[in-house]
């Protein structure tokens, strides 16, 4: 009997593990291709010739492609501290105060960009600014509503993020913060705020991913001179695969992934370091 239930429990951490390798290789075998084609002196994508930088110096004078990158990390990094922003604000305002007029409606709102096509949201983006440049001529489609659009979106997700952390938080080290004297400013600052740090720093991890490679937005609030990466991807894309786009891919790629690495060990040394002063307090406590 020990035996079947023995032989069952290995057949299901198997199969399990099995189903898990599948759904990682479908995820990252398309993203491992492409980066291995990147280093291909072919230009014929899926036929490997050898090994060669060809791509990436040809790469580094493509004016378009590195203008494009430069705008894209420059609007993905305001747009991303903008909707932590003003999510964190939004999340703390429905977080703390559960009864206060047009709540409801205030929830919504925050959230309706999560659940809405991103075509309306930059149709109706675009139709709002095309009203407000015929009235006061201001502004004109480019960086500014790139930027506006994004954190638009942005801020819906970052709202969550840091919601969902704030509702785990004990709202007893508040309490305590105010009984001694602060002020609701200052529980915000200096209690509230150290203890989402986490929260706060995958916030803009996430935005600053969704900023950088956002087609759809860009396409409808992009302007002249305003042409971000990802449009440049998608434009060259729809007349044929370019080598050189697999080149910025990869290095779009590489920046992601040590900005993931400096951000997952600076959260893990500001952890450990939580821990050992909280472990000291109790201590000296005892």
């Amino acid at each position: 009997m020990s035996a079947n239930v023995s032989g069952r429990s290995f057949l299901q951490r198997w199969f399990g593990r099995g189903w898990l390798s599948l759904g990682y290789l479908f995820l990252y075998l398309p993203i491992i291709v492409l980066i291995v084609f990147s280093f291909n002196s072919s230009r014929q994508d899926m036929v490997w010739s050898g090994f060669s930088l060809r791509w990436y110096s040809e790469l580094m004078n493509d004016s378009e492609i590195i203008s494009g990158f430069g705008l894209s990390l420059k609007i993905a990094f305001f747009s991303a501290t903008s909707s932590v922003i003003l999510g964190t604000f939004a999340a703390f305002a429905l977080n703390s105060y559960q009864r206060f007029r047009g709540r409801t409606l205030f929830s919504s709102m925050v959230s309706a960009p999560l659940v809405m096509p991103e075509v309306i949201i930059g149709l109706s983006l675009l139709l709002m600014l095309v009203s407000m440049q015929k009235v006061f001529g201001f502004p004109e489609r480019g960086v500014l509503t790139i930027w506006l659009g994004h954190t638009l979106l942005g801020m819906a997700y970052a709202a969550v993020v840091v919601q969902s952390r704030l509702q785990e938080m004990s709202k007893s080290l508040a309490e305590a913060a105010m009984d001694l004297g602060c002020r609701a400013h200052q529980v915000f600052f200096l209690v509230t705020l150290p203890n989402i740090t986490q929260a706060l720093a995958s916030a803009w991890l996430l935005t600053f991913t969704l900023s950088l490679d956002d087609v759809v937005l860009s396409a409808f609030l992009s302007g002249p001179g305003s042409t971000t990466m990802p449009l440049v991807i998608f434009s060259r894309a729809r007349l044929g695969l370019d080598p050189r786009v697999n080149a910025v891919a990869a290095l779009t790629i590489l920046v992601v992934t040590i900005a993931v690495i400096i951000f997952s060990v600076m959260l893990a040394r500001a952890d450990r370091r939580r821990r050992k002063q909280m472990s000291a307090a109790y201590a000296q406590e005892n």
